[in-house]
This record gives structure tokens, C-alpha cells and sequence, in this order.
């Protein structure tokens, strides 16, 4: 499995963005049902943080800080999984990157162990300036 993030860039604050994370070479006969994936972000000097975790197990975790701003959904026919990003912050600069791992088990559970995700895409920038 790949993925590959994309919809990051520049934004003022309050503004918005929508992230992509595209995953190919899902095994054969796997969907994105199979799959929790999950967006984390990472600032400059800082550890990384879990932003939003989806699974078909559970409804979808946010981190506290982007709950009520942030939308996590996935088309499954195009492999891919969004992050709406609204009302944007300068703390919400970052590097966006998805994770996955093949398991139907609880993205709340992913988020907060996200060593156990087997595969990651290389991120995205988001720079959100005043």
C-alpha cells in the first residue's frame, strides 16, 4: 500500500483546506473498509500529534484542538481519504501526513498508537499565517 498526500499550501487565518491522502496497491479484495487511516501532523520542533483517525469501526476521532474545525471522510471508490480544514489557526501549521494500517479495529485506538501504523505517505505542508 501507498499513499500520497496532497491539498496543502499557504492559507491566512480563517481559512480553509481540504487535504487528500490517495492510497494504491490495496491488497486484492480489500477496500478502504479494511483499512483505518488517519491524518497526523507534525510542527517544526515538536512531536507528532494525532489530527483525525478513521475506521469502519467507530465513528471518527479528532485530537482536541481541531474537534468542531476539522472533517475527516473517505470515497472509497476513489481510494482516498479527505481532511476538510476549516477556521484555520497559525498553530495548525504543520506537516500533514496519512497513516495506515490494514485492520478494521477502532481509529480511536490508531490515533493515540500510531507507531502501530504500517504505512505513511511523505505529508503535505500547511502554513497558516496572520
Amino acid at each position: 500500500v501507498q499513499l500520497v498526500e496532497s491539498g496543502g499550501g499557504s492559507v491566512q487565518v480563517g481559512g480553509s483546506l481540504r487535504l487528500s491522502c490517495a492510497a494504491s496497491g490495496l491488497t486484492a479484495g480489500s477496500t478502504l473498509d479494511d483499512y483505518v487511516i488517519g491524518w497526523f501532523r507534525q510542527a517544526s520542533g515538536k512531536e507528532r500529534e494525532a489530527v483525525s483517525c478513521i475506521s469502519s469501526y467507530d465513528h471518527p476521532y479528532y485530537g482536541e484542538s481541531v474537534k468542531d474545525r476539522f472533517a475527516i471522510s473517505r470515497d472509497k471508490a476513489k481510494n482516498t481519504v479527505y481532511l476538510q480544514m476549516n477556521d484555520l489557526k497559525p498553530e495548525d501549521t504543520a506537516v500533514y501526513s496519512c497513516g495506515a494500517v490494514r485492520d478494521r479495529y477502532s481509529g480511536s485506538y490508531y490515533c493515540q498508537a500510531s507507531r502501530f501504523l504500517t504505512v505513511w505517505g511523505r505529508g503535505t505542508l500547511v502554513t497558516v499565517s496572520s
